[in-house]
């Protein structure tokens, strides 16, 4: 059994404590900024399917983000390889700053296949924990705490991120797999990596804290 963190989370721009709400509207991508190299449009890179699913290509490399920032909420994802699974992430407290080839100064949540879990702090983006990749490597990574626990490739996983206030917790398919403190930037805006593979994702949902 999948068990869920539960919370709730606090939109910098308009939703209350204690409000949940899909990001994805399920018609189109209204309040989301597409940025590729090269550059392209969101409809040739996403789309919506029937029950709110949404398709991507996973190319060109890039990233799709809101164009609201958040602090101190609770994001639920679920995700898929919709084909032979590849690489992707979760973009957390995406800022403006330093860019590192096409992504931007965030905290990647990893959906790798293989390393789902995995932190990775990105171009300049920082936490107080230390990490586990060899020092001066790239990507800097902070591995994942337990055991592999995505699911088998067609099936659906599920990552539970908590971020509070600079502490940031993630569960994938509920199993605890890391933790960070001291984490900045601690707010900012959320997004989706393309990196080569075919994903889809349903059920991204933002609940504000308390």
């Amino acid at each position: 059994m999948i068990k869920k963190i539960l919370g709730a989370t606090l939109v910098l721009l308009a939703m209350q404590s204690g409000s949940a709400a899909p990001l994805f509207n399920g018609r189109n991508f209204d309040g989301w900024e597409l940025k590729t190299t090269p550059a392209t449009t969101v409809d040739q890179v996403f789309s919506v399917l029937p029950q709110g699913v949404i398709a991507s290509t996973g190319q060109p490399g890039g990233f799709l983000a809101t164009t609201r920032s958040y602090a101190n909420y609770t994001l639920h994802v679920e995700w898929r390889w919709n084909g032979k699974p590849g690489n992707g992430g979760v973009l957390l407290h995406i800022s403006d700053g330093p860019m590192d080839r096409v992504w931007p100064l965030s905290l990647q949540v990893q959906t790798k296949h293989g390393s789902a879990g995995d932190l990775l702090p990105m171009a300049g983006a920082a936490f107080a924990e230390p990490l586990t990749s060899a020092p001066g490597a790239e990507p800097r990574i902070k591995g994942k705490m337990a055991a592999d626990s995505e699911l088998a490739v067609g099936q659906w996983n599920v990552a539970d991120i908590v971020a509070r206030d600079d502490v940031v917790e993630l569960s994938i398919n509920g199993v605890v797999q890391n933790r960070v403190t001291g984490v900045k930037p601690a707010a900012g805006r959320i997004g989706f990596q393309l990196e080569g593979a075919p994903y889809e994702l349903r059920n991204v949902i933002l609940m504000a804290l308390p």
